[in-house]
């Protein structure tokens, strides 16, 4: 699965008119000859999937580590529990330019009462430099099309009532929903 996404446009704190006309041309071309790729995370980009999900640890104050990174890899290569998948920046001809800039992680879930299969997006993350660049849309458009491909009935996900940035974006693409998430514990009696 490879999707191409041409990125939304967006502009630095200066205000367009702020800018001299060569700025706004050069603007204009780097984001017009800019696009993403978004496929799966490959079994040599380690490294580069590492730091993405770091980041995402980091940005919730979750501790990780190089066991935990390791197992998460596992489930992803080996015992394929848990899809990654990687957005990428790529020329106009689709030649990657760089290492993956983005990460979603995904999975499939069934829904006894629907009588269907959904998706489950774990984990969204885009660097923070790539933020607003269009790698997010890239990201959702490939699990769009995944959850077509698949059959899904939905794809839902979580996040902290605090990311009133990631909610921004999340709003304009799905529906939120009026359910309550529990988390229990387990523990010996």
């Amino acid at each position: 699965m490879e999707r191409l996404v041409i990125p939304a446009s967006h502009m630095p704190s200066l205000s367009w008119s702020q800018l001299a006309d060569n700025t706004k041309r050069n603007m204009a071309r780097y984001f017009m000859d800019r696009r993403w790729i978004v496929r799966h995370v490959k079994s040599n980009e380690y490294d580069a999937w590492s730091q993405l999900f770091r980041g995402y640890c980091d940005f919730y104050s979750w501790p990780t580590s190089d066991e935990h990174q390791r197992q998460i890899w596992s489930w992803i290569h080996e015992e394929k529990c848990v899809e990654a998948l990687v957005a990428v920046e790529a020329e106009g001809d689709r030649t990657e330019i760089d290492v993956p800039r983005g990460l979603a992680h995904l999975r499939e879930w069934v829904r006894p009462l629907r009588g269907a299969t959904s998706g489950y997006l774990d984990d969204l993350y885009v660097d923070p430099p790539h933020r607003g660049s269009g790698a997010v849309e890239a990201l959702f458009g490939a699990i769009n099309d995944m959850a077509l491909e698949r059959g899904w009935s939905v794809v839902r996900w979580t996040t902290a009532e605090d990311n009133a940035r990631a909610q921004a974006v999340y709003n304009k693409l799905a529906t939120r929903t009026s359910w309550v998430t529990y988390d229990m514990t387990p523990h010996a009696e």
